[in-house]
């Protein structure tokens, strides 16, 4: 039995004229980026996660939110912007959209793979005695503020039992300074029935060094808490891949 002719749907532009399409044509096998990602992902499966390169790693994330581009020049030229997976995840939105071929879906997609990984830290820590769990806190932290490009002031609330109920962000600023309001401190923690604070705010310069005016603030915040019964443990500034330690510098 004769095969009927298969037609591009395609060629209707074309005053309602279709073209025939060739059998081996119409099976012919996908383009080469698509047997690449059915190669990958089968590594994936069977070797694990750590079988994959920083770009392939990522051309992985892209390949759901970019179906039809080849994700393998996007990933090479994240990580040429950025300079590894970690920077590139948790570059802003805005600028992974400047990237040729990212776009907002592809964008959304790595801070998708961002915000869960800064989820799964907070889980590890949250609603435990956080002085018992310091190297898991700073971890958090690091991760969720070291690569700012901005200022980023942020709240922890601890019960009588130093667990963490409530980890806030209060304020953002500029590249070099945050506004920190002392009477918005304790209210909010009065709000969550906070019995301890642990201040935390970032240098997006890298070097965690506390300036005056964050030695200031915090004597301030210190002195309003403690008039309602509510310890500051410590101040943590974060930098790259640094942070400082109010009550281990004797700044608290």
């Amino acid at each position: 039995m004769a095969r009927k002719p298969q037609f591009s749907e395609a060629s209707a532009e074309f005053g309602g004229l279709f073209t025939a399409v060739s059998p081996a044509l119409a099976e012919a096998p996908p383009p080469g980026h698509l047997g690449h990602r059915a190669r990958m992902r089968t590594r994936l499966l069977t070797a694990g996660p750590d079988s994959l390169l920083d770009h392939e790693m990522l051309e992985m994330l892209l390949f759901q939110a970019l179906p039809r581009r080849d994700t393998k020049p996007i990933a090479r030229a994240l990580l040429a912007r950025f300079g590894s997976f970690a920077n590139a995840i948790a570059a802003p939105a805005r600028e992974l959209q400047q990237v040729e071929g990212m776009g907002e879906a592809g964008a959304a997609a790595l801070k998708t793979v961002h915000g869960a990984a800064l989820r799964m830290m907070r889980a590890e820590v949250k609603d435990q005695p956080v002085l018992n769990n310091w190297d898991r806190l700073i971890s958090y932290l690091s991760a969720a503020l070291a690569r700012e490009s901005i200022e980023q002031f942020r709240l922890l609330f601890l019960d009588s039992k130093n667990r963490l109920i409530a980890d806030e962000a209060q304020a953002r600023g500029t590249v070099n300074h945050t506004p920190v309001y002392p009477r918005e401190v304790v209210k909010r923690a009065l709000e969550l029935q906070a019995t301890a604070l642990i201040l935390v705010h970032n240098h997006p310069s890298g070097d965690p060094t506390p300036s005056r005016a964050d030695i200031e603030m915090t004597q301030e915040v210190k002195a309003a808490a403690a008039v309602l019964g509510i310890t500051v443990h410590d101040h943590l500034i974060v930098g790259n891949g640094r942070h400082l330690s109010f009550r281990r510098e004797g700044l608290l």
